[in-house]
């Protein structure tokens, strides 16, 4: 990605690019959520300067809105879910503990310090952040639910939404996988 943005600044629209973003940033810093056009705004801007390359959106579009606003300005090939037990992400968010200086984080089960509470480089403590604990997944993952049901019923009503349900990354790769070579070879080549 990095080589893709050099080679974008010569792209007629950066200096949009620039400026949305800018507009973008001042929302970020309030704290509040960037508006859908401007977001897709950003985001159809960078792809028009991708031309053919090959691209992946990660958690975009998020909402119904934004889905309908960027298929107006990029038709998407496939749109993939996957779908793993509120239960099980739960678990996993609330172990994880933040070593703030540095941004280290641990886990309490997958990479737990050498010492319980203590970073492991120069023993300060180590914090859970609030979006970290308990009520806050739940308070996420069920405004997550509310957006995204009205994200999928888009998609799957154009033909192009895929789910995957697993709890671990070794179950529902190999999946993916299989889907994406079926599924991309056909629209561009080998995967």
């Amino acid at each position: 990605m990095r080589l893709c943005f050099l080679v974008m600044i010569h792209c007629n629209m950066f200096m949009l690019r620039l400026d949305l973003g800018v507009v973008a940033h001042t929302y970020m810093k309030a704290g509040k959520l960037v508006p859908d056009d401007l977001m897709v705004d950003l985001i159809s801007s960078e792809l028009a300067c991708l031309n053919t390359s090959k691209w992946l959106l990660d958690g975009f579009p998020r909402t119904r809105p934004q889905a309908e606003a960027l298929h107006k300005h990029e038709k998407l090939d496939l749109v993939l879910s996957l779908e793993v037990p509120d239960e099980v992400i739960i678990d996993r968010i609330k172990g994880r503990w933040t070593h703030l200086p540095s941004g280290r984080i641990y886990h309490t089960e997958f990479n737990p310090p050498k010492v319980w509470g203590e970073d492991d480089v120069t023993g300060e403590p180590l914090v859970q952040r609030e979006d970290d604990k308990v009520e806050s997944v739940k308070k996420r993952l069920n405004l997550y639910a509310q957006n995204t049901g009205p994200l999928k019923a888009f998609y799957k009503g154009i033909g192009i939404f895929q789910d995957f349900h697993g709890t671990e990354s070794n179950e529902i790769w190999p999946r993916i996988h299989k889907y994406l070579q079926d599924h991309l070879t056909p629209l561009s080549g080998p995967f």
